[in-house]
């Protein structure tokens, strides 16, 4: 090899020596005085170079478990959690709670000095929860949501919803004048329209403690005042519901969506219940698919008379004959 090539030998590996120094220096892994490789020791909480010692950083902070385990098994059981936060609680879960068992951390029950002084613990606990009377209003208001929203069968992020929508009209002094109960049953009612599950105004009145016409008012009014965005509900929406508490078939479910398919795009929907429109075409259908339900079952499922399902039915049935 000559002269020449071991120069140009020399100076490729130099500038390639060179190139990967920088590489390493922004990514901030060299040791400031030698550019050797720095590690962490977990154990002492520092930050070393493994070329000449140089401690970079001290004082780390270990963000792991404060406990060791040596296998899956030990892992899983030493590893812990506390309860994710939610909107559906007025404290939004960051709070404590002391348990109503009576029992010690043994399971062994607690005598009588000491139940009586846990009681009074509780008692302080619950007052110190609720501070003011928002989060007493809120406590409350949050309470019936999920109460009401069991009653009908609405899944979590309809409660979660729910309960974001009665916070902003809390926040936004909607509540003057207006019953707890009303707002958050007209929460819900929004809620579970928004998210494509609604429930017809009878049902939530059902399970509700105020009157249909106040909670119909308070609705109208949250939703101007929070400028909330909500369609107006599709009568397809109630289609599954109603098909799977009748127990009819797959065909004949499929059937009631064509018929109201057909019926909206001849604007036979505009004016009507589109609860009554549902209910009528899932009795169209079952009949259609010689499926026996009686219009006293459907009007007993929808909450609709059996005088609305008769009408609606035979526009429905005249709609989807072709002309």
């Amino acid at each position: 090899m000559t002269d020449t090539s071991i120069r140009r030998q020399q100076t490729d590996e130099s500038r390639a020596s060179r190139t990967e120094t920088t590489e390493t220096e922004e990514t901030g892994t060299v040791c400031p005085e030698c550019s050797g490789n720095l590690v962490a020791d977990s154990e002492h909480g520092e930050t070393v170079c493994t070329d000449c010692g140089l401690v970079v950083e001290e004082d780390n902070v270990d963000r792991g478990p404060e406990w060791r385990a040596f296998d899956s098994k030990e892992k899983d059981e030493k590893s812990r959690v506390g309860a994710p936060t939610t909107n559906m609680m007025h404290d939004q879960g960051l709070s404590t709670n002391i348990g109503w068992q009576n029992k010690d951390a043994y399971g062994r029950q607690l005598s009588s000095s000491q139940r009586q002084k846990m009681q009074r613990l509780r008692t302080w606990n619950e007052r110190f929860r609720t501070r003011d009377s928002k989060e007493r209003n809120l406590k409350q208001a949050l309470g019936e949501i999920d109460r009401m929203a069991s009653a009908l069968g609405l899944p979590k992020n309809v409660r979660e919803t729910a309960s974001v929508i009665y916070r902003r009209a809390l926040a936004e002094d909607l509540l003057p004048g207006r019953s707890i109960e009303g707002v958050s049953t007209a929460s819900l009612y929004a809620a579970a329209r928004q998210a494509g599950t609604p429930r017809s105004l009878d049902e939530v009145t059902n399970v509700s403690r105020v009157e249909r016409d106040e909670i119909a008012r308070t609705y109208r009014y949250v939703v101007r005042e929070l400028n909330l965005e909500i369609q107006p509900a599709d009568p397809v929406s109630y289609v599954p519901r109603f098909a799977s508490e009748l127990g009819i078939s797959d065909e004949a479910e499929r059937r009631a969506r064509q018929l109201l398919e057909t019926a909206k795009q001849q604007g036979l929907h505009s004016g009507k219940s589109p609860v009554g429109l549902a209910a009528a075409a899932v009795y169209a259908a079952s009949l259609l698919a010689n499926e026996k339900v009686t219009q006293n079952e459907v009007s007993d499922v929808a909450n609709i008379s059996e005088v609305t399902i008769r009408n609606r039915y035979h526009e429905l049935l005249e709609a989807e004959q072709p002309v």
